[in-house]
């Protein structure tokens, strides 16, 4: 399988329209890969939270339009990364878009962990309850963003339900670069899955971003790694390697906690 990781530089001076147009030709150029992804809110940046409401779409918005067609252009499946979106019945989400090679939308996914603490994304939009994965001919993905890479248990709860490779868009921040690389990682290795993390390059709203990008093995192995700049990384690994993983080091079979109600004392 080969997966191309765009990180994109998301900078103060180029419009929405303008880096829409820009990612979709980027997204064609990828035609050889099977998969390809792009990091968490490129349209706006992650930290540009005046931006969200001013820039947020509907699902099926400009953005979804322009992904799909690139993804039926380059016909690889597309992790189209998130954008804001404007539910007409509700708040803003930071939603993530998975696309076919026809075009066609084979998942979204609403971010669950929403970061700001009392500030920000924590706010400004509303959080996701579902957690969902998408069926390649070749692997299963399981879908998460940015600040949902701290929290283990979604990640085991997709592998529950059937992920081998999870993939992580986001806006990391420079100065938490080092929790990055770890917790991409660690979700590789608990999970005894494939981890592919795109993230951005660039500065958003005054916020330098960590860029990085990265792909381990599930036995924690780094592919690949981008450096801090605007690249796009691409990887060839087999997924196969998940099923061989997990029956020759069968820890995920030795699970206790979480399969069941704890007994009353």
């Amino acid at each position: 399988m080969r997966a191309s990781v765009i990180q994109i530089a998301v900078d103060e001076g180029e419009s929405v329209e303008s880096r829409r147009r820009r990612v979709a030709s980027m997204v064609r150029d990828q035609s050889g890969a099977d998969l390809v992804v792009l990091p968490e809110l490129w349209t706006t940046g992650a930290f540009a939270y005046e931006d969200f409401g001013r820039e947020a779409e509907p699902l099926e918005g400009p953005t979804y339009e322009a992904m799909a067609k690139a993804a039926s252009d380059a016909g690889v499946w597309l992790h189209a990364g998130s954008i804001p979106e404007r539910d007409p019945d509700g708040p803003l989400y930071n939603t993530s878009l998975v696309f076919s090679p026809s075009g066609d939308l084979a998942a979204a996914y609403r971010k669950i962990h929403r970061f700001g603490f009392d500030k920000g994304e924590a706010v400004l939009m509303g959080a996701g309850a579902e957690l969902v994965t998408v069926r390649l001919p070749s692997t299963t993905l399981g879908l998460g963003t940015c600040y949902d890479l701290r929290f283990p248990e979604l990640f085991r709860g997709l592998v529950d339900a059937g992920a081998e490779t999870l993939v992580v868009p986001a806006g990391w921040p420079e100065r938490r670069r080092s929790h990055w690389t770890l917790l991409a990682q660690a979700r590789a290795v608990e999970n005894q899955s494939f981890v592919v993390a795109c993230g951005t390059a660039g500065t958003h709203a005054g916020v330098p971003q960590a860029g990085h990008s990265i792909v381990v093995d599930p036995w924690g192995e780094v592919l690949a790694q981008a450096g801090a700049d605007e690249e796009v990384l691409t990887v060839e690994f087999d997924p196969g390697k998940v099923a061989t993983t997990r029956e020759q080091f069968p820890a995920l079979k030795d699970r206790v906690l979480g399969l069941q109600p704890p007994r009353r004392p």
